[in-house]
């Protein structure tokens, strides 16, 4: 098989397994939502939910209304939430496509049969925001008058009461508990006056971290993907990294002390060495800030990024003695020969957190999807 430029290989065994074990966490009957927003955060929406809902996932999680109906074009079937803000055409995108809505005011509430398509089911979520400072009301009263409001209603059928933390990812902080200290008593409120209500307010983080969150649902993102929502090691918390980046050495060339490689020669060879090009760059979502400060694995060994990180290609410094050839396989994110390069190394290196990392790499690199 010839090499590619830019190929993103994604395990979707890994994703089934992954959810398997986020289940495996859970008690009280409490079911588990992926999160397939922003494609899959990078690994292809419909493949992962596919493998999501093999693994054990009951419920699909979006941002918009477009990538609901998306999902329903590719035949999932399951309860999908979209948990962003919606315009009024999004609203009648995402109830067409039989999707749950959430609601955080009176004037979205009452906006919700002008915009429903004939027949299609409204069901709602009601969004407490307790403490994440973005989307639903800080107003417990508020809260209460909206599940009153559509438990009365003819057309409109109170789902469920979501809340989102801000901190779930911060062990030992002080704002994760005040947050779920102030949910739960209004959680278990209106579930007793609403027994058919699904309460969820858990991301990846909060469902490892505490099962006091779990509720009825928890809403899993990157760790379906596993990943680690704290940014350590996957492993540690019994996840399977779905995602391997790779591309291939281009052309490998001896350079004499001096000699630059890239843009604005921001690396000069100190030594007599050979340099490698390896043929992706930020056009691809390779970051530009890891000029200089990552690694690439070829042939079992990390090589050191050497010059600036272009469109297209990068440079690595193979050193003065090297065996590689143009045309050996390379290796981003993943494993190769026993060694092995994480999205949470990657993101330390930018700065950042492995989210970023994954969506970030752009449509120019091409998605397989296998299931090993």
């Amino acid at each position: 098989m010839s090499p590619e430029r830019a190929l993103a290989r994604i395990d979707l065994g890994a994703i089934e397994r992954n959810c398997a074990h986020l289940r495996s966490l859970l008690g009280n009957g409490a079911e588990l939502c992926a999160v397939v927003k922003a494609d899959g955060y990078g690994h292809g929406a419909q493949w992962c939910a596919r493998a999501a809902v093999a693994g054990g996932a009951t419920w699909l999680a979006v941002a918009s209304a477009n990538e609901a109906a998306d999902l329903r074009r590719h035949g999932l079937e399951s309860r999908i939430l979209v948990m962003g803000a919606l315009t009024g055409e999004d609203t009648g995108t995402a109830l067409e496509a039989g999707a749950e809505v959430v609601a955080w005011s009176h004037e979205f509430f009452d906006s919700l049969e002008r915009h429903a398509p004939p027949g299609a089911p409204i069901r709602l979520h009601v969004k407490h925001d307790s403490g994440m400072g973005r989307l639903g009301t800080k107003d417990a009263g508020l809260v209460r008058a909206l599940c009153e409001k559509a438990e009365a209603h003819g057309r409109i059928e109170l789902a469920g009461l979501m809340t989102h933390f801000a901190t779930a990812d911060e062990p030992g902080d002080e704002h994760f508990p005040a947050q779920l200290e102030a949910f739960t008593p209004l959680a278990r409120e209106l579930k007793e006056a609403c027994p058919h209500l699904v309460v969820h307010s858990a991301n990846s983080a909060a469902t490892f971290r505490e099962p006091a969150a779990h509720f009825d649902l928890v809403r899993c993102g990157i760790a379906i993907y596993g990943m680690d929502p704290f940014g350590a090691d996957p492993a540690e918390r019994g996840l399977e990294p779905a995602l391997r980046l790779e591309s291939y050495v281009a052309a490998v060339k001896r350079f004499e002390p001096g000699q630059s490689a890239g843009y604005g020669r921001t690396w000069r060879a100190g030594e007599p060495t050979h340099v490698g090009t390896i043929p992706i760059g930020y056009g691809d979502g390779w970051r530009r800030a890891l000029s200089n400060n990552a690694d690439v694995l070829v042939g079992g060994r990390r090589y050191a990024i050497a010059g600036t990180v272009s469109m297209d290609n990068l440079t690595i410094d193979l050193g003065p003695e090297t065996s590689v050839q143009p045309g050996e396989p390379a290796v981003l994110i993943g494993e190769q020969g026993g060694e092995r390069i994480l999205a949470e190394e990657v993101a330390r290196r930018l700065d950042t957190i492995n989210y970023e990392v994954t969506c970030g790499l752009s449509q120019r690199v091409r998605r397989f999807h296998e299931h090993l």
